[in-house]
């Protein structure tokens, strides 16, 4: 641990062995940094994190469930000799002189999926990763949040009063400033700590394949059907109801995205289900509705009952299908029903990589995405041999370390299943 992170508490040093006492982390070690807002500063910040050593400490924070899109509202880095800095991306929108000054350095973040893309539309894109928080899956903690991490490997409670806060907010108030500049004060030390962790106990390669697999991961596409993400549309038992959500789920969609809301705030997933059940035909009819209360579902109460009463004027083959297309199998409560020898070899390999999972100290699903198990289970090769089964694995996107450890047992469980005439 760095001698400023030592100093964080009045002079304290960090007690990773300290017995269950946990100190709480209640100021920056260096203070509350200024924010970045213009060129000149950003400059500044580019050159003292040029000439700092070590890995990089990012984080961002994003404005979900206010702002429409998940782009970042700040971005917090610490370097050793560079300190800590809190970046305003509405000021300073184009971060690639600083990606360019860490094209070299690892870039240690919690949860980076979650913080990748909004860093991305910045121009910082790391070349070497450390997550933290997939690191501590892999290594079997049970709590993997950053403030859980902090806590129970090196002695530290963090402040995280304001993790659903509206980062768009300006200005920043100051305890949300000291809050984000906190989020990165240790989070170099933990790197170190679950690094030795990882070396310790024979997983670091493992971990170096998961990071490796997220920095060559593509963009995500967008869905073809987002619309069918409302929450409660199991509820819409009908074509002609999922034609109402789909026009109101657009209608929401282009709104949130003129005003730059979230859409949730512009009418609630609660409200485009009931009016898919109950379709009204007049704009008495909405007003009657509890769950179009609000004053922003009010307020755009004729726009609704347009996407209504176009969806219930299409003819029925333009109506949308019943469940999700794609090429995956189905879900997994009929397989008995529609292919009862898929169902038991999704059975028993469920029943290999909970053990395996378990033997290694990990989750299941980060031993081997579910996704994976249900397609291999779902469409097995002709031959069932370790080296057939890898090649499927290897295509489903499983990383080496994955296919060592599941090829074989899985093979012998689906050979048993065979052997048994069960199949």
């Amino acid at each position: 641990m760095s001698e400023t992170s030592q100093s964080a508490q009045s002079g304290e040093t960090a007690p990773q062995d300290s017995g269950g006492i946990v100190t709480p982390l209640l100021e920056p070690s260096e203070g509350i940094p200024p924010v970045v807002q213009t060129a000149e500063a950003l400059n500044q910040v580019v050159a003292a994190f040029a000439a700092g050593t070590g890995p990089v400490a990012v984080d961002a924070e994003r404005a979900s469930g206010y702002r429409y899109g998940q782009r970042a509202y700040l971005v917090q880095l610490r370097r050793e000799g560079a300190g800590t800095t809190l970046i305003d991306p509405i000021g300073c929108p184009d971060l690639s002189a600083l990606d360019s000054a860490l094209a070299d350095a690892e870039m240690v973040l919690h949860a980076a999926n979650q913080d990748l893309p909004c860093l991305a539309e910045l121009g910082l894109v790391p070349r070497r990763l450390f997550d933290t928080e997939l690191a501590g899956r892999l290594l079997g903690h049970p709590r993997v949040g950053l403030g859980s991490m902090i806590e129970n490997v090196l002695g530290y409670s963090l402040e995280k009063g304001h993790s659903a806060a509206d980062w768009s907010t300006r200005p920043l108030p100051e305890e949300w400033l000291r809050y984000a500049a906190l989020d990165v004060e240790l989070l170099v030390e933990l790197r170190e700590a679950l690094h030795a962790e990882l070396t310790d106990t024979g997983k670091l390669e493992w971990a170096a394949e998961e990071f490796e697999a997220i920095l060559a991961a593509p963009p995500k596409p967008p869905r073809a059907e987002p619309w069918r993400r409302t929450s409660g549309i199991h509820r819409v038992r009908n074509r002609r109801g999922l034609a109402v959500v789909r026009a109101v789920w657009e209608a929401r969609d282009r709104i949130a995205r003129d005003r730059d809301l979230s859409p949730g705030r512009v009418l609630p997933d609660a409200a485009i289900v009931e009016l898919a059940l109950t379709v009204p035909h007049t704009l008495a009819d909405l007003q009657a509705m509890p769950a179009l209360r609000t004053r922003n579902a009010r307020r755009h109460l004729s726009v609704w009952l347009r996407a209504v009463s176009k969806a219930r004027a299409l003819p029925e083959s333009e109506y949308p299908e019943q469940g999700q297309g794609g090429d995956g199998p189905p879900p997994a409560h009929r397989w008995a029903e529609r292919d009862p020898e898929a169902a038991k070899r999704l059975t028993a390999t469920r029943a290999v990589i909970a053990a395996l999972a378990d033997e290694h100290h990990m989750p299941t699903e980060n031993l081997l995405q579910p996704d994976a198990v249900r397609r291999l289970a779902w469409s097995p090769p002709d031959e069932i041999s370790a080296e057939a089964l890898s090649a499927v694995l290897l295509a489903l996107g499983a990383r080496s370390w994955q296919i060592g450890l599941a090829s074989v047992p899985l093979a012998k469980a689906l050979q048993r299943l065979e052997s048994k005439g069960d199949l």
